[in-house]
């Protein structure tokens, strides 16, 4: 990897949702608008692919919070029936 992309790819990886989000917009932005060289459109569509993983991988995050705070109390439920009905009451 050479030393922009190693660069590129370390703050890529410290970006939060929302900045990664707020920069794709942008990137997609520009692309649309045209009037880039086919060097500039690539490198564009390069970070755009990178700060898509990076939306992906919080949202990935995110969801599997979510169906872990979900399934908490459903499975808290269930051990409190085992215990229940282990001691015969």
């Amino acid at each position: 990897m050479t030393d922009d992309a190693t660069t590129a790819a370390g703050a890529t990886g410290t970006l939060g949702y929302e900045q990664a989000r707020d920069e794709l917009i942008e990137v997609v932005r520009r692309l649309e608008a045209g009037g880039t060289t086919l060097e500039e459109s690539l490198a564009l569509w390069e970070r755009g692919e990178e700060l898509a993983k990076v939306c992906r991988h919080w949202l990935e995050g995110a969801r599997a919070r979510l169906d872990a705070a979900l399934a908490g109390p459903a499975a808290e439920g269930r051990e409190d029936e085992k215990d229940e009905g282990a001691d015969g009451s």
